[in-house]
């Protein structure tokens, strides 16, 4: 048995316009913003929450619960560049900006996307950026929070 890798296979992009997100063509993701290098090591965040629905009774001694709503908190955080197309993240995501943020994982970030690729699709609006505060040996960053406006496709198959 063998880990899965992340590191160098997981590829990130922001597509503005997806058909249908659980089947997003490959057509479309190839032709998004491809971020993947201008985010740091740490800098895709797209965690799930889930609410709990208290089901316990006034006869219960024990307290139960199921699932309940889900939400996502979405961020990423990038290097700011000195060229446009180096500075695409800071300069696509100004606040109440809508598309899609699309992650693949496990696979190497530098192979196109392809029919029956699984993928996780995020439809978001930004928020206002936030700058980094700069640090010694340190690039410049900055940091957009995601809003996620709607049901995710978080096991999509390319189309």
């Amino acid at each position: 048995m063998s880990d899965l890798i992340s590191d160098g296979n997981t590829k990130v992009v922001w597509v503005s316009s997806i058909a249908s997100i659980a089947a997003p063509t490959a057509v479309e993701l190839n032709a998004g913003l491809d971020w993947t290098t201008r985010l740091t090591p740490d800098g895709l965040k797209c965690d799930p929450t889930t609410a709990d629905v208290n089901t316990s009774s006034l006869a219960s001694t024990f307290d139960t619960n199921q699932p309940g709503r889900r939400s996502y908190s979405c961020e990423i955080t990038y290097k700011r560049g000195s060229t446009p197309t180096e500075d695409s993240p800071y300069t696509t995501l100004v606040y109440n900006t809508s598309g899609y943020l699309v992650v693949r994982r496990g696979q190497l970030f530098s192979t196109s996307f392809a029919t029956g690729d699984k993928v996780e699709v995020y439809p978001v609006t930004a928020g206002e950026v936030q700058n980094i505060a700069p640090a010694a040996n340190e690039v410049s960053k900055a940091m957009s929070p995601l809003k996620v406006t709607s049901d995710p496709a978080t096991r999509a198959t390319v189309a």
